[in-house]
């Protein structure tokens, strides 16, 4: 062998090595560390712009984005869980932005634009889990968080029909891919702790029963009921909920989304007299390739007796929503509502009118 020849065969050999070593030197992320310790951490930065025809200082009706025409930091999330198959585990859920101070529970602050949204403790065996602390309520086809949703703004039944979030003990029984069963007891809606200050002396409990089924690959049904003391005008009455939810993926690209909410209140007013709330929301979704997609929702709520939004009226709404995910840490939406009233609830150049539109935009970044 020539002597440029073992040059040559040596160099190579000591790249390689060299190559060998720095890829066993290399630094893994923190990321990475914490996903192999099984300690997941995930969040998302949420900000928009959005324009309402409505005066400034209007009642909008809207969840979240309620600015006549500014720009928004909605929310800055961070997400740490350590969720094992099975033994003790944990999860906690922190909002930073406007957004928090919507969400937040009776019993906290509402005005320092932090929220601790979810906060719990899990303990799982076979096919049984049980959480115990703050948790998101089961009902509803829409999240707080705003990348779970295929919309900008929040539908009418998430603002008035729901609650947000529960503080007690949940147990969900899942013996296959199909179906769950679930069942609880809690302090009530938005109601961190209990007391005659923060929740109009309803200290009883609220319990929830539900379930989610997948019989076959087209629809998935969801239902939930929330039944317990919770306050009226003047005093505490039961308060109960059902929410039903059906997801017909109709195909890879088209899915249906149905919601339906029914509630009453005992002794909402002095009078000691009933009041009920209904709604139901439809959505049609429609991917139209890998970065791009359309989301359009109708929506109608009718607060009978006017407990919800203090006022009697039925609010419909009609959003068409079109989103582009450049890369998957990264969602750009746009969007355009309409909502009406059958009363003359907002207020338009100093004048009530039947009617609102509103503009956004929305960016939305996920870690």
């Amino acid at each position: 062998m020539s002597k440029l020849a073992k040059k040559i065969l040596v160099a190579g050999v000591s790249a390689c090595a060299w190559a060998t070593v720095n890829a066993a030197d290399k630094v893994p992320t923190l990321g990475e560390v914490l996903k192999a310790s099984g300690v997941d951490v995930t969040g998302y930065v949420d900000v928009s712009y959005t324009h309402l025809s409505t005066d400034r200082g209007s009642t909008s009706y809207r969840a979240y984005d309620t600015e006549r025409s500014s720009f928004n930091l909605h929310a800055v999330d961070l997400a740490v869980s350590s969720l094992p198959a099975s033994g003790f585990g944990g999860f906690f859920q922190v909002d930073f932005g406007e957004d928090a101070d919507v969400s937040a529970s009776t019993g906290t602050r509402n005005d320092d634009q932090v929220d601790v949204q979810e906060a719990y403790l899990q303990y799982a065996s076979g096919s049984l889990g049980i959480i115990g602390g703050k948790f998101a309520t089961s009902a509803g086809a829409e999240v707080i968080e705003s990348p779970s949703n295929t919309n900008f703004s929040r539908s009418l039944l998430f603002r008035w029909a729901i609650p947000f979030t529960h503080t007690g003990l949940r147990a969900t029984v899942t013996p296959n891919d199909k179906f769950k069963v679930f069942a609880g007891v809690n302090n009530g809606w938005d109601v961190l702790k209990e007391s005659a200050v923060a929740n109009g002396g309803a200290d009883g409990k609220t319990a929830e029963l539900g379930f989610s089924a997948t019989p076959i690959k087209l629809l998935t049904l969801a239902a939930s009921y929330h039944n317990g003391p919770e306050a009226g005008t003047v005093e505490k009455g039961d308060r109960s909920l059902l929410d039903v939810v059906a997801t017909f993926n109709v195909t890879d690209a088209l899915s249906l989304v149905v919601n339906v909410d029914r509630g009453e209140q005992d002794k909402a007013t002095a009078a000691s007299t009933k009041a009920k709330w209904d709604g139901t929301a439809v959505y049609v979704n429609f991917k139209l390739s890998d970065e791009w997609r359309l989301s359009a929702r109708t929506e109608s709520f009718n607060d009978k007796d006017g407990f919800r939004t203090g006022t009697v009226q039925k609010l419909k709404e009609t959003t068409l929503t079109v989103a582009n995910t450049p890369s998957k840490n990264v969602e750009l939406r746009g969007e355009v509502r309409r909502d009406t009233s059958n009363q003359a609830m907002f207020t338009d150049g100093g004048a009530l009118k039947k009617n609102q539109s509103s503009l956004a935009l929305e960016a939305i970044y996920k870690f």
